[in-house]
């Protein structure tokens, strides 16, 4: 997991100036630092601010050196036109997530970032819902009890083999064919089926709360794409072999389940328990720090003042449920984080806490990730298809050098 805070002498170490220095970059806003707990000499300094002004450095020293750091958190390695991050906020095609959250569908959201019209979404999604086929049915009952996740990836090659339409990558193509995996994930996450996904997940999810489609809503919005996370790379990586949009799928899926990625979820989740049964937040926190265990779903290298997703998602439960007991677990925990560490909630964090309010079912968060996702993977397929290049990177060889014979020169 990524340092969030290093020593003066490690920050100056990283940066390879004094510390005298480090505190002139401090001065001048370069670098943030705040104040250890308990200690009121001693400083901590933002290992993201570090890294930048690093990578600023070596891009004047050595402008062809920079790659060697391209796919740890540097500089991009591929160009895309669906999501940008910049001055702390996110946008999905030049639109404020927060608030296409809250004034989109994601059928409408799947539109716009696959064809650019938020207007194409009815006929990507039409009302009448497609029956499974038999052979999909079967399947679908003899893995009863399976979390969604792994059922998408038990499912996904089945239905695959009984769509051609698939290998048709025009990009209009790709949008149907996303919009058909969508619905049939959804309705299988849900076992039920609706016109709209977000009604299906809580038809079959929450079913004697209709209010919470609009939640739901919301929380697929907020986890539709987010540039180049080892999920979408990977997606994109199978896609510039033209492979099938399901295989794209597949790919996304795989990398999501990794502990790094979508398996946060889960550890906040845990976390959120383990709160939950002590009755005290800061206490729970703080006995983390001592046996230096991590802290999870706060904290983003890429939002250093705290993560949109987590603060819009989180605003828009509240509002949606101001009882809630998970909600002000939630809020206490926060609170906690933030004025023992700095840090503030991120999607991963606001998922587990719509999962507790509503009461979704085990694996509920991580499956509203996946299919949220879902219609960004889809999305840089296209942009990959539409390339036609392969992306094929080389490896800079660290090993062994081959022994040549005696007579050799």
């Amino acid at each position: 997991m990524e340092e969030r805070y290093l020593s003066a002498r490690r920050a100056a170490e990283e940066l390879g100036v004094s510390v005298a220095t480090l505190y002139a970059y401090v001065s001048r806003g370069m670098v943030r630092s705040e104040a250890v707990e308990g200690k009121r000499r001693n400083r901590r300094y933002r290992a993201e601010d570090v890294r930048r002004l690093k990578e600023r450095k070596q891009r004047r020293r050595d402008p062809d050196g920079v790659v060697d750091g391209a796919l740890h958190w540097g500089t991009p390695v591929l160009e895309s036109g669906i999501t940008l991050i910049d001055g702390g906020r996110l946008y999905y095609r030049g639109r404020d997530v927060v608030a296409v959250a809250e004034e989109n569908t994601i059928e409408e959201v799947a539109g716009l970032i696959w064809t650019g019209d938020e207007a194409m979404a009815p006929a990507l999604f039409p009302p009448e819902p497609t029956r499974p086929s038999r052979r999909i049915r079967r399947v679908i009952e003899s893995v009863a009890g399976v979390r969604p996740v792994e059922f998408f990836q038990i499912l996904l090659p089945v239905a695959a083999s009984e769509d051609p339409a698939a290998y048709d990558l025009r990009p209009c193509a790709v949008a149907r064919t996303g919009a058909r995996i969508l619905r049939l994930m959804t309705d299988v996450a849900a076992g039920e089926s609706a016109p709209r996904l977000a009604e299906t997940l809580q038809r079959g999810w929450s079913p004697d709360d209709a209010g919470s489609a609009d939640l739901l809503d919301s929380a697929l919005v907020f986890c539709v794409d987010h540039e180049l996370p080892v999920s979408t790379f990977a997606a994109r990586c199978v896609a510039s072999s033209e492979a099938t949009p399901y295989a794209v799928v597949l790919a996304g899926l795989a990398a999501l389940g990794g502990v790094k990625h979508g398996g946060e979820i889960e550890l906040v989740e845990a976390f959120l328990r383990e709160v939950e049964v002590a009755g005290d937040a800061r206490a729970v926190i703080s006995g983390r720090l001592r046996r230096g265990e991590s802290i999870p779903g706060f904290g983003h290298s890429l939002y250093p003042e705290g993560d949109p997703r987590g603060v819009g998602l989180l605003r828009l439960t509240a509002g949606a449920y101001p009882e809630s007991v998970a909600v002000a677990l939630s809020d206490t925990v926060a609170g906690e984080m933030l004025h023992l560490m700095g840090e503030r909630p991120t999607v991963d964090f606001a998922l587990a806490t719509v999962a507790r309010a509503l009461e979704l079912p085990p694996g509920g968060a991580v499956a509203l990730f996946a299919l949220g996702r879902t219609v960004g993977w889809i999305g840089h397929a296209i942009e990959q298809y539409r390339s036609g290049f392969l992306i094929r990177p080389r490896a800079r060889y660290v090993g062994e050098q081959p022994r040549r014979k005696p007579d050799e020169r």
